[in-house]
């Protein structure tokens, strides 16, 4: 017989997790910091470590994953605890709860109900859901819980499509571009004569309108946005490496010359690690 110690099972490690969480808010012998916190202090950290687990799957590094994983399992437990210590509910009725609306929601699976495609299977779950809180089937209180809860790109794309469902729609892609130059050529009357207020809510008209673009083309424009982002920075770094002195100190048309730089230096490096990935 091996007398190696076994592994701790899934259930023990996560024990330890809530034991340790609970010395930390411990009133006499816990850390000041997180004694402190409150659940609308912790929504920053949330927030954060949801786009951090985000950050990790994109880039596919699984210790980043289990480590980004962790830190928001952490906010689950901690929130947990604060409501513990005030007498709410612990993390037994947030497994419960959620342990019995995936058994709900799923009759396909634990009952005798059939749904053979992952559409028919989505469907059966909001109707599910429309008669767990008749009040949300309404259009407009989904609506409003996807703008309160989601990031306004995210927001706009569930809005959108929800919308579009119920029959808000143009009929071909060509309404949706004629829309988009309406749009277009109201915030640019915006910004030459009306109110700051009128300059940002045509903004969102058009950015709205954009989203709208996208999801004719099958595309994400949260996923779009964070590319550019990302090739936006890689591409400053590329003109910093190349750079004698801080970049605030040439001209633009210096800083053009660079930037065009960067794009074929970034483009050559990937055409040349395309061609060595097909060997």
């Amino acid at each position: 017989m091996s007398d190696r110690p076994s592994s701790p099972t899934p259930l023990e490690t996560l024990q330890q997790l809530i034991d340790v969480v609970a010395r930390l808010r411990d009133p006499q012998e816990g850390c000041p910091w997180d004694r402190a916190q409150t659940p609308q202090t912790l929504i920053p950290y949330v927030i954060e470590e949801a786009y951090e687990v985000v950050d990790a799957l994109r880039h596919g590094d699984k210790d980043a994953i289990a480590d980004e994983l962790g830190d928001l399992l952490l906010q689950v437990v901690l929130q947990a605890q604060i409501a513990k210590d005030q007498g709410q509910f612990d993390i037994a009725v947030i497994a419960q709860k959620i342990t019995e609306k995936l058994i709900r929601r799923h009759p396909h699976v634990f009952s005798d109900f059939e749904a053979q495609t992952i559409d028919e299977v989505h469907q059966n779950w909001e109707q599910i859901k429309d008669t767990e809180n008749p009040t949300e089937a309404q259009l407009s209180h989904k609506l409003k819980r996807y703008a309160r809860s989601l990031p306004p790109l995210m927001a706009g794309m569930k809005i959108s499509r929800k919308a579009a469902k119920a029959g808000f729609e143009w009929k071909t892609i060509d309404g949706v571009w004629d829309k988009f130059d309406e749009e277009l050529a109201e915030f640019k009357h915006a910004l030459d004569y009306e109110s700051k207020e009128n300059q940002q809510a045509e903004l969102g008209d058009l950015l709205f309108t954009v989203i709208n673009l996208a999801r004719w083309a099958g595309l994400d424009p949260a996923e779009a946005l964070q590319g550019t982002n990302e090739r936006f920075i890689q591409r400053l770094m590329v003109m910093e490496e190349a750079a004698n002195r801080p970049l605030s100190e040439y001209s633009l048309d210096e800083l053009e010359a660079f930037w065009q730089q960067a794009k074929l230096k970034i483009a050559s490096s990937v055409s040349a690690q395309e061609k060595t990935g097909k060997r």
